[in-house]
């Protein structure tokens, strides 16, 4: 079996190269990957090389949202047989540091992440990944669905941050990716008012198809006094931030009901922003962030599989493996058209 890779040459370059087979380990998979999506951390790392600390050097594979078919078992592996479609959790942990043992693993300080450097990611015709972070698919449930699991669990954990509960209202910046599959989430889990601001046009559209109640372009109305209209001058039960623009993370405390939660996704390209805390110590509002997600993939699955949630609204384009280098500029280029972009890789 030839295994092909597609690797980041520098930015806004890309080159295919063929790559050993991974090698098994005993409580490992071999994973044909069949479907990856394209995240905006990707995109990212793609144009600049960098985000924040993580750093990429020299020839890079991107791609952390992946399933796909298991064609090897390793010895001990005893959950999964050759045959089955699975979601791959992109994170390796350590297992035995207090957050690990303490259930909080996204917060391992040795975790390996697909496409985080120096680890490299899934735009690849096969990669090992250990038993535990692979989740078999239903067979209602496509491997491009699979693949969406991995933002979904990002918005799931979103709205968990957010303590979302039936007939809330949600303010959400933001119609990226996370953005929508935190509509989804949020229309889950039963909120009555779900209120979407961007300045994307297509993308507002689409948060309304998919469960928004109502949709705000920023570029059109002013923001404050639309969701002051909106939420008869109470303001939102919940904010959550996932455009990661200093001009939202400001709003979020403007349209936060008294006694909320705002709910930090999006990262600013500053780290540090302005922020106006006394008018949230006054509401005695609560203020949470997240970093990626924690047991959450059974649960995106269980909602897919049973049409709780349907993420395959948010797939606007699908390109080839061989594409993978205009799937990347198309995207880079058509922010007003694309909203999600995946690689089948077979």
């Amino acid at each position: 079996m030839n295994n092909k890779a597609v690797f980041m040459q520098g930015t806004n370059h890309m080159i295919t190269k063929e790559v050993p087979m991974p090698e098994v380990k005993d409580h490992e998979v071999l994973i044909k990957v069949d479907a990856v999506g394209i995240c905006g951390s990707d995109v990212h790392y793609y144009q600049h090389g960098r985000i924040g600390d993580f750093v990429v050097e020299g020839d890079f594979i991107l791609g952390h949202e992946c399933a796909g078919e298991v064609i090897e078992v390793g010895k001990d592996v005893k959950s999964l047989v050759v045959g089955d479609r699975v979601a791959l959790e992109p994170g390796k942990t350590c297992g035995k540091c207090e957050f690990c043992k303490g259930g909080k693993y996204n917060l391992c300080p040795e975790v390996e992440f697909f496409a985080t450097p120096p680890y490299h990611g899934v735009f690849t015709n096969y990669v090992a990944h250990p038993e535990d972070m692979c989740f078999k698919l239903p067979e209602n449930v496509s491997n491009v669905e699979g693949a969406l699991v991995e933002p979904l669990a990002v918005g799931l954990h979103a709205s968990n941050q957010g303590g979302v509960k039936l007939g809330d209202t949600v303010v959400i910046f933001g119609t990226g990716c996370i953005g929508l599959v935190s509509v989804l989430s949020c229309k889950a889990k039963g909120a009555s008012k779900i209120i979407v601001v961007d300045i994307l046009e297509n993308r507002l559209e689409v948060a309304k198809k998919i469960g928004a109640t109502d949709i705000i372009n920023a570029r059109e109305v002013d923001v404050l006094k639309k969701i002051e209209e909106l939420t008869g001058g109470k303001g939102a039960d919940v904010v959550i931030e996932t455009a990661g623009a200093e001009a939202t993370v400001k709003y979020t405390v403007d349209v936060l009901k008294t006694g909320g939660t705002i709910v930090l996704v999006g990262m600013t390209p500053k780290d540090e922003t302005a922020f106006n805390f006394m008018k949230l110590m006054g509401k005695e509002g609560e203020l949470k962030t997240v970093f990626r997600y924690r047991n959450l993939y059974p649960v995106a699955i269980n909602a897919i599989a049973s049409g709780a949630i349907d993420v395959k609204g948010i797939v606007s384009h699908e390109f080839n493996f061989d594409q993978t280098k205009e799937a990347f500029d198309f995207v880079v280029g058509n922010a007003s058209d694309v909203v999600k972009a995946v690689i089948k890789i077979k």
